[in-house]
């Protein structure tokens, strides 16, 4: 999961994002006024997922009063891919409801780590190659991430965020979460189908 650090001016954001992206892109000029799939992609660390370039740059501009004057300089071609794969903004509640799987999201909140197996089930289908022939398997989705519940101080509500499993836990502080949502089934037979985000990008919040 990578920190993304959201730009505190229109300037710096322009300054950043036109950048001219990498040396073999000749044809892309910096600080031209338009900022392009090549540039983006530099600063988001995203070589060829265009959902996660975008849901980098909806983070970045997160803190600005007018990301629509950053949006504005997006090229053509980077404006209509940012308009078909434009995260969903979401609060806790929302998200239980939601259920545009394979979609990104960003979601804040605080997240805390659920340590025991026996308090949490929760399955996930695994892609296997047998030769030529993909299958899925049903696996308990502890097996393959840590998994938190994410809350809010003025709901009651929580959602599941799943995380490439480390020993280093996130920490229980307000955080700006990015991700992929994710299905999540709550038992072997395929019953109560459930909804998580799996982390790409994070933001910690820091009170003032």
């Amino acid at each position: 999961m990578k920190e993304v650090t959201p730009y505190k001016s229109e300037s710096a954001a322009l300054e950043s994002l036109d950048n001219g992206g990498r040396f073999y892109n000749v044809l892309t000029q910096a600080n031209d006024g338009e900022i392009t799939s090549a540039e983006l992609s530099k600063v988001a660390g995203a070589f060829s997922s265009k959902q996660d370039m975008n849901l980098y740059l909806e983070m970045s501009l997160a803190d600005l009063e007018n990301k629509a004057a950053i949006l504005s300089s997006l090229s053509i071609e980077l404006r209509d891919t940012y308009q078909r794969y434009a995260p969903h903004c979401l609060t806790v509640s929302s998200a239980m409801r939601f259920n545009d799987f394979g979609s990104t999201a960003v979601i804040n909140g605080t997240p805390k780590y659920i340590d025991s197996k026996s308090t949490f089930s929760g399955f996930i289908m695994v892609p296997i190659m047998t030769g030529n022939v993909t299958t899925f398997s049903m696996i308990p989705i502890m097996d393959q991430y840590d998994v938190y519940e994410l809350s809010t101080e003025d709901s009651s509500d929580t959602f599941l965020l799943a995380h490439a499993r480390s020993e280093n836990k996130l920490t229980e502080t307000e955080t700006r979460f990015g991700g992929y949502l994710r299905e999540l089934q709550k038992d072997e037979a395929g019953s109560e189908h459930q909804i998580y985000l799996e982390l790409k990008y994070y933001t910690p919040m820091l009170k003032t």
